[in-house]
């Protein structure tokens, strides 16, 4: 495929991603004041954020396998862009706090059947600059998380909408990021596997098992961003979290592109490094400031570590060997997924019994160590 044409296929995945993102962050920023109004507690609603965090990471190496080994990708894409439309529609009628925890959780089924060979797609569109690709698809994508953002608050805080008529709207918006899908160009051939799905895990390289541990341990420090809202609503209601959470979207978005460029240009391993550190900066600065001022800068920040730390998917598809990049990512998401579970809950557990602050201490000390790791034990790249 030309690079005209494969620079057009991730621009209409892009925006499919930005009409799904612009759904989904309609919901984000208000889902864990949401949840407390159905009666859920701080641990609750840290499992609810591991869950989100990890259900769709467990499912995507299933879902990448099977797109390798029937060597399709758009059903699966398909399929899971209308999965995850399908729960923000039940979420929205949700009676009490388990039910609404339960849709929100399993909304992400979706996400979990679509990202692999969604990956893959783009990993093919654009093969010799990959951070180019995956930086303009995750421009996109987070753009229409900027957009979705900013409409939560303007619906709250302008029109004082409820909340179940902007989980509702969200889930008719979803609907409408499939519609790019139909206008993709792709003639990408695919050979099919003979090979089973414990062969595809042993042909996955001990270098990209071992990235996969070392991103695993940063994601127990990445515990949920509702977190972070919730840090900031303790001295600031329930406005301005929302605008702040925007305020991240919106540096999420302007770094993600440059950011991915960069990465073709000295290393992705080094911007890695980076945005780990970052994150670290920004939790532990949110276990020490709480005033506006400080909560401006840290949630800008916060949403360039973000930009960073997503290039993890582009390094991955970079390590894998072609004929299984989708059963590779999913084993990325895997190792990922486990690990966010249990750092929902943990960082549930430190509000709860100790305090707030040590939620951040704790995400501040592990994504330190993980950067660490990455120095020493990953390999540098010709870029590097």
């Amino acid at each position: 495929m030309d690079r005209k044409k494969g620079r057009k296929n991730v621009i209409l995945l892009g925006i499919t991603s930005f009409l799904n993102d612009l759904s989904s962050e309609m919901i984000m920023p208000i889902l864990p004041f949401f949840l407390s109004s159905l009666g859920a507690s701080p641990v609750l609603i840290g499992l609810v954020g591991g869950l989100r965090n990890s259900l769709d990471k467990l499912l995507t190496i299933f879902f990448g396998y099977f797109s390798d080994k029937v060597a399709r990708r758009r059903p699966f894409v398909y399929g899971g862009y209308i999965t995850s439309a399908l729960f923000k529609l039940v979420l929205a009628f949700s009676p009490n706090a388990i039910f609404a925890s339960s849709s929100a959780s399993l909304e992400r089924i979706g996400k979990g059947m679509r990202d692999a060979p969604r990956d893959a797609m783009i990993g093919k569109y654009m093969p010799e600059r990959t951070g180019e690709g995956f930086g303009l698809h995750q421009m996109l994508d987070t753009g229409g998380a900027v957009c979705g953002a900013v409409a939560a608050v303007v619906l709250i805080a302008v029109f004082g909408t409820g909340y179940t008529t902007i989980i509702l709207g969200a889930g008719i918006i979803a609907f409408a990021s499939i519609i790019p899908l139909f206008f993709l160009e792709d003639n990408v051939k695919i050979k099919k596997k003979a090979v089973d799905f414990f062969g595809s895990l042993y042909q996955i390289p001990k270098e990209l098992w071992a990235f996969n541990l070392i991103a695993g341990l940063f994601s127990l420090a990445n515990f949920s961003y509702m977190f972070f809202l919730m840090k900031a609503q303790l001295s600031e209601g329930l406005v301005v979290p929302l605008m702040l959470y925007a305020l991240f979207n919106v540096f999420y978005a302007a770094a993600a592109y440059p950011l991915g460029k960069k990465a073709d240009e000295i290393g992705k391993r080094k911007i890695l490094i980076g945005g780990y550190l970052l994150f670290s900066l920004v939790s532990l600065s949110f276990s020490v400031f709480s005033s506006l001022a400080a909560l401006l800068l840290i949630f800008v920040f916060y949403g360039i570590a973000y930009a960073a730390v997503n290039l993890q998917r582009a390094y991955v598809v970079d390590i894998a060997p072609q004929r299984i990049k989708a059963t590779a990512v999913g084993s990325f998401q895997l190792v990922v997924g486990l690990a966010a579970i249990p750092s929902g809950l943990i960082a549930g557990a430190l509000w709860e019994i100790i305090s707030p602050e040590a939620t951040f201490v704790f995400g501040a000390l592990l994504s330190m160590a993980a950067a660490i790791l990455l120095f020493l034990k990953m390999p540098r790249s010709r870029n590097d």
